[in-house]
């Protein structure tokens, strides 16, 4: 994972235990919402209570046009069409909006586009497969604000359209019926960040007149929809989720009961976590490894053997989706460790054949994690491609692509994810283009926000408590992440097969243990009296009938780093191995000495094959992070001179082995 720079929330104490006395809430929960810019009585009761925020559905714009059209079908026994999406957000709306419209007797059917063979949303084509059906008004959820040629098909073929979306809209909106999207300009709804499936969600309470009796029965599709998106759980969809969780608990729909039963999460209360990691991405796997009806199918369904059946099918698609991208993300890593040119680039771009695209948006955000940079991953056949790109907080990847759109078919999205289609011959001006486009741009670090620093004392059964009243946590709510900093490490233990950690530590008198997830100790770099800071999660665990206050160790670094510094150098590295233009001080600031290269090869020599990063090195070294980039190049000068040979990860000193500095193509590059 990259190194990210952590960022402690901004607040005022006295403030926030003024508000918990005024507000009669935990001090500790009153801190964290102040952090959150939760600062007022009315936010704090508005948090506390989602419940009371659902708003009227007529407040979006259209809405009365789209419910009246909706009922003169209803009236006139019409045939109506339901268009989706093929991710859980689409097929979740689909299976509301189509349900709701089903058991109001209407003459309704249901359409999902195919990823591979039909794309995103609303097509001519489908427009065209509709009308053969005989379908007289179509309705989209969760897509169809961009489909200007599908309205205008309809509207050559007199098929009515009613549109349902969430994302942004272009500068015209298609011809319809009745366009219902937060987003619009004349929009005056003061809420706007439902997913799709919370419009569709509006669409049917307008129509009831009732939103809690539509609530009631279709909760628990809004809260995987709208968790599986990843909007904001903030004002109304914070409500929709909460009562959505209260209905998967009690009361789920057959197919996600028995989607439940098959991931084997039957045994403890679910939160928002387990809808986000292990109902969504089986929903999901569907649309991304075949089609997405399978998934459809679960959700309507009534039959308890059935849904048992076709929860299986999802299961095995999720394995399948698993193993493909798994392959794919080596493909993409190897792709980029073998190119300088892709590797130190400030937008990774790489691009295979074959590349299942139903992965590639996984892989993107894989990417990113990895590198701490935003990620272009290109499914191609033949010729032609199609990609997925995903970023990092505070850096437009829709706007980079925008100022690269000569080199694309097309593309579409927001700030940290999109889609583009392009041909293969055009990759490389991709690339010259998105480059072109961050030299003229702040690049960010990757960025990990903690919420306060916490003395581990504190941790027990009342925090967890206080915890509690922050659920559901999510996108623009996410968990709370603590930083215990000053922590003595003192011990690593090997669990599940030695694929996970649990480690111990200590501070004054007190002694704590956590686990470390997805890390071997083989790749674990820290030693037993190390001074460490942990950015952590505090977790209730039920063991044996007992509960108990777990620690997950999500992020951990040296105490008292220079990290502003270390990041800063190791981007003037990847500038100088870019082949970037460096000024004089840049390239006397990398170049090495002949006592700074001697320095390096007596450590490694010293402390054996060496597999850690760079700033392990700089502490067990003793050299100042912000020669972080210095470093990095005298392993490569030595690595080029054959003093140090690589395999992988690890570097070895060759013993004996003499070499002439004037030699190095590197240095004489610096000089």
């Amino acid at each position: 994972m990259s190194r990210k720079l952590w960022r402690l929330a901004p607040c005022d104490k006295e403030a926030a235990a003024d508000l918990a006395e005024r507000c009669a809430v935990d001090p500790f929960l009153s801190l964290l919402l102040y952090a959150r810019d939760i600062t007022s009585e009315e936010q704090i009761f508005d948090f506390l209570h989602p419940d009371a925020l659902l708003s009227d559905p007529f407040s979006l714009a259209d809405m009365d046009a789209a419910a009246e059209r909706l009922e003169q079908a209803l009236e006139h026994f019409e045939k109506i069409a339901v268009f989706g999406d093929y991710d859980a957000d689409g097929v979740t709306a689909t299976a509301l909006l189509y349900g709701y419209l089903r058991d109001r007797g209407a003459d309704v059917l249901c359409m999902l586009p195919d990823r591979q063979k039909d794309g995103y949303g609303l097509s001519p084509e489908a427009v065209e497969r509709l009308h053969e059906r005989g379908v007289q008004l179509i309705v989209t959820v969760d897509n169809g604000i961009a489909a200007l040629d599908a309205a205008a098909r309809a509207e050559e073929l007199g098929v009515d359209l009613i549109v349902t979306d969430h994302h942004l809209p272009g500068p015209v909106l298609p011809p319809a019926a009745a366009v219902v999207d937060p987003h619009r300009a004349d929009c005056p709804s003061e809420f706007k960040d439902h997913a799709g499936v919370g419009v569709a969600f509006m669409l049917a309470s307008a129509m009831e007149g009732d939103a809690g009796s539509v609530l009631e029965r279709y909760a628990d599709l809004v809260a995987v929809g709208t968790l599986a998106d990843v909007v904001p759980l903030r004002g109304e969809n914070r409500a929709l989720v909460c009562a959505g969780l209260q209905k998967l608990n009690q009361d789920p729909a057959k197919g996600l009961a028995a989607l439940l039963a098959v991931s084997g999460r039957t045994e403890r209360v679910l939160d928002a976590g387990d809808v986000t990691y292990t109902l969504a991405p089986r929903i999901n796997a569907a649309g991304r490894m075949d089609s997405p009806q399978p998934a459809l199918g679960l959700l309507l369904c009534d039959d308890e053997q059935t849904a048992e059946a076709q929860a299986q099918q999802l299961e095995q698609y999720n394995r399948e989706r698993k193993t493909v991208e798994a392959a794919v993300t080596a493909e993409a890593i190897a792709q980029i460790e073998a190119d300088a040119s892709v590797r130190y680039a400030d937008i990774l771009v790489v691009a295979g054949e074959g590349w299942h695209p139903g992965v590639v948006g996984i892989v993107a955000s894989r990417l990113v994690g990895r590198y701490g940079k935003p990620a272009v991953v290109i499914s191609l056949d033949g010729e032609t491609g199609h990609g997925s790109c995903r970023s990092l907080e505070g850096f437009s990847i829709y706007d980079a692509l925008l100022s690269a759109r000569h080199t694309l078919t097309h593309f579409g999205g927001h700030a940290l994810a999109a889609g583009l289609g392009i041909e293969k011959r055009n990759i490389p001006a991709l690339r010259e283009a998105l480059n072109a486009y961050t030299e003229k741009t702040d690049m960010p670090f990757a960025t990990l926000r903690l919420d306060c620093k916490l003395n581990p004392a504190f941790i027990g059964l009342p925090l967890l408590d206080a915890l509690d009243a922050l659920e559901p946590c999510g996108s623009g709510n996410p968990a709370p992440l603590f930083g215990l900093y000053g922590m003595r490490f003192l011990a690593a233990k090997p669990v599940s097969d030695g694929k996970h950690l649990r480690l111990t530590f200590e501070k004054g008198q007190t002694q704590l243990r956590a686990m470390l997830f997805s890390t071997p100790i083989s790749q674990f770099p820290y030693r037993p009296g190390d001074e460490v800071d942990l950015a952590v999660q505090i977790e209730r665990n039920v063991f044996r009938g007992e509960t108990l206050a777990a620690v997950r160790v999500r992020d951990m670094r040296f105490s008292h780093p220079d990290e502003e510094n270390y990041l800063k150098s190791l981007r003037l590295y990847e500038r100088f191995r870019f082949g970037s233009t460096l000024t004089a001080e840049e390239r006397a600031f990398l170049r090495p000495s002949r006592e700074f290269l001697l320095q390096v090869y007596s450590f490694v020599r010293d402390n054996g094959p060496w597999t850690f990063d760079t700033e392990v090195f700089c502490r067990r070294s003793r050299c100042p992070e912000r020669f972080a980039a210095r470093v990095r190049v005298a392993f490569d000068v030595l690595c080029e001179l054959g003093l140090f040979t690589r395999q992988g990860e690890a570097y070895t000193c060759v013993p004996g082995k003499k070499a002439d500095l004037s030699a190095s193509e590197i240095l004489n590059t610096l000089a």
